[in-house]
């Protein structure tokens, strides 16, 4: 709650909204791009798979039909949630943590390495066994209830993957990390639902990754601070000692 308050409060910055709106401005275009060039084509594809080929067979052709273009602007909008989210993680939550590292967490020392490759590489790949996931899950929204779940459930844990590392990377050491992925295991969880609902919300979806990464940029250094317990974290230069 407390990552989400100043989440809250980090938005009365104008740096911070030009953040959050370009990977959001860069989604909507691919997002406009690809279902020109591919919404009809994942229709047809859908309705000859069951079981909307089953159900078209059944002489339920406008049920068919309807989830078919239902599946299709799902997998558009997951790919596009996806350009957003590889923007966000590498690109904009760096510069985003800057700011919001000088402005409200000077005091924390930042005793990581800054490995570009790494990070990188963190997105990439969780973006990769979340298309693996979605996929493989996919005939589980079929069940009451699942349908809303899973979607939520892959997008909390892609937040939590992509952007708990990525907050980190910089100011904690690899045992700070270690400790800090077993300590707040749930809530880094549970913070990725928040956000993750969001994509739900209309005009706010793609805006969620960027969002997202704003929460746990809070959530995270402030996790760590805690787990230093008020040591001295932030470093001198040399020429202001005595």
């Amino acid at each position: 709650m407390l990552a989400l308050q100043r989440s809250l409060a980090s938005l009365g910055s104008g740096k911070v909204w030009l953040y959050i709106l370009g990977p959001a401005l860069a989604a909507v275009l691919f997002m406009i791009g690809v279902s020109a060039a591919f919404l009809n084509y994942l229709i047809t594809l859908f309705i000859e798979q069951p079981p909307m080929s089953w159900i078209n067979e059944w002489g339920w052709s406008w049920l068919a039909q309807s989830l078919a273009v239902l599946g299709g602007w799902l997998v558009i909008l997951s790919a596009s949630y996806l350009v957003a989210m590889l923007l966000t993680a590498v690109l904009v939550l760096p510069l985003m943590l800057t700011h919001l590292a000088a402005r409200d967490y000077p005091d924390l020392a930042r005793q990581g390495k800054e490995n570009f490759v790494a990070s990188t590489w963190n997105s990439v790949w969780a973006a990769v066994l979340f298309v693996v996931g979605w996929v493989v899950t996919l005939p589980l929204w079929l069940i009451p209830g699942l349908g809303l779940f899973l979607p939520l459930f892959w997008m909390a844990w892609l937040n939590r993957r992509t952007f708990a590392y990525d907050s980190l990377a910089e100011h904690a050491t690899e045992e700070e990390w270690r400790e800090l992925r077993k300590r707040q295991a749930m809530p880094l969880l549970l913070l990725g639902f928040a956000t993750a609902a969001l994509t739900h919300v209309p005009f706010l979806g793609l805006l969620a990754p960027s969002l997202s990464a704003l929460a746990y940029i809070h959530f995270c250094l402030e996790s760590l601070r805690r787990v230093r317990q008020g040591a001295v974290v932030s470093i001198p230069s040399p020429g202001s000692r005595k």
